[in-house]
């Protein structure tokens, strides 16, 4: 048996928004490694072992799945959204780099899927439209004072921002703080969405601006996304949605949609 090595995203939360591709690949592995939430997204079937571990193991169990498609083994490594983004594809190829030399010959592939961050974005129209930038609020892995220079310079870029991971139990203090550095930065008028358990039965959107959030509006199954100065609000008519809609034109300084030429 030829073993293999793909990893792929599950998308949001909903089954309905996994790919086919990676429907396929699920139906024929031999093995999900994964942290335990993402891997038990995973029906049982026979055949199939799932290794379930920490989410702070990152490396561990990407050197598990190494191993075990060494070994002639179909290897998935799940990660929720899209892999390439604040996922296991990155610490799969870092463990890759500095593993056995042999493993470099190995069928290693990337399958994309639906990351939190456009499902958010689509629940409410459109705010990522124009440029913007993803910036993960977690300091396990970086420092704090790195998250808010970046946090600072992309204020000053005005771009749009989408935030994984914001506020956690354990480090509550750290969305608190953003949304200082923003308020600062952007101005009390500038639109804030936050998106939680976005495609599952739990979801909830709700669409304000900085001078009305709170860090109490955020978990960790929220993703955040902060608009540009450009980024506009249209309120809903005969709509049983309460929140409006969101977007971001695509020309800068544009008056409406319907009076620019449209971009290819």
């Amino acid at each position: 048996m030829s073993g293999w090595l793909k990893i792929v995203g599950l998308g949001p939360g909903s089954d309905q928004l996994v790919t086919p591709e990676v429907s396929v690949v699920l139906a024929e592995a031999t093995d999900v490694v994964g942290y335990v939430p993402y891997v038990e997204r995973v029906a049982p079937r026979a055949g199939l072992v799932r290794h379930g571990s920490d989410n702070r193991e990152e490396i561990q169990r990407a050197e598990q799945a190494l191993m075990m498609a060494a070994e002639g083994r179909r290897v998935a490594v799940v990660s929720s959204g899209d892999p390439g983004v604040f996922a296991m594809a990155s610490a799969v190829f870092e463990a890759l780099e500095a593993g056995d030399a042999h493993w470099r010959s190995l069928d290693v592939q990337v399958l994309p899927g639906i990351s939190a961050m456009l499902a958010a974005s689509a629940s409410v129209g459109a705010p990522l439209g124009h440029d913007f930038c993803c910036i993960n609020l977690s300091d396990n892995l970086k420092p704090w004072a790195l998250i808010e220079k970046r946090l600072r310079l992309a204020a000053e870029a005005d771009f749009a921002m989408a935030f994984y991971n914001p506020r956690s139990r354990a480090r509550p203090e750290g969305f608190a703080r953003t949304l200082e550095v923003l308020l600062d930065a952007c101005g009390p008028e500038r639109l804030i969405v936050f998106a939680r358990a976005v495609s599952t039965p739990d979801e909830v959107i709700r669409v304000t601006t900085l001078g009305e959030a709170t860090p109490e509006m955020a978990d960790m199954r929220t993703l955040v996304i902060v608009g540009s100065s450009q980024t506009r609000r249209i309120e809903r008519q005969n709509s049983e949605q309460n929140e409006p809609w969101v977007y971001t034109p695509r020309s800068v300084g544009a008056k409406s949609q319907a009076s620019t030429s449209s971009a290819v």
